[in-house]
């Protein structure tokens, strides 16, 4: 299984939910096994968090995440979040 993990932060904080339904765009890519989009608490005290939004995903193997990073739909949802976020940061990584 592959987990892949995308950290957003918004270049405006009134952009949040703009950029949180371009991400939900996403659930609609039929590859992952799992799907979500969620907020950040900031609720780590030890550092200061500029991240508002977290895309955390599942995939069978390799092949799926390239799969899903092939479909339009990730491609559109690009174009409308790109334009809006700070920061990007993403990682995948092998389960178990």
């Amino acid at each position: 299984m592959i987990r892949h993990i995308v950290f957003f932060s918004a270049a405006n904080p009134k952009d949040v939910d703009t950029i949180q339904q371009g991400l939900m765009m996403l659930a609609d890519i039929p590859h992952a096994q799992h799907f979500e989009v969620g907020r950040n608490l900031h609720s780590d005290a030890i550092t200061e968090s500029h991240v508002d939004l977290v895309v955390y995903a599942e995939f069978e193997d390799e092949s799926a995440l390239a799969a899903y990073k092939a479909h339009p739909i990730y491609a559109a949802c690009i174009s409308r979040v790109r334009p809006l976020r700070e920061l990007r940061i993403a990682a995948d990584f092998k389960a178990g």
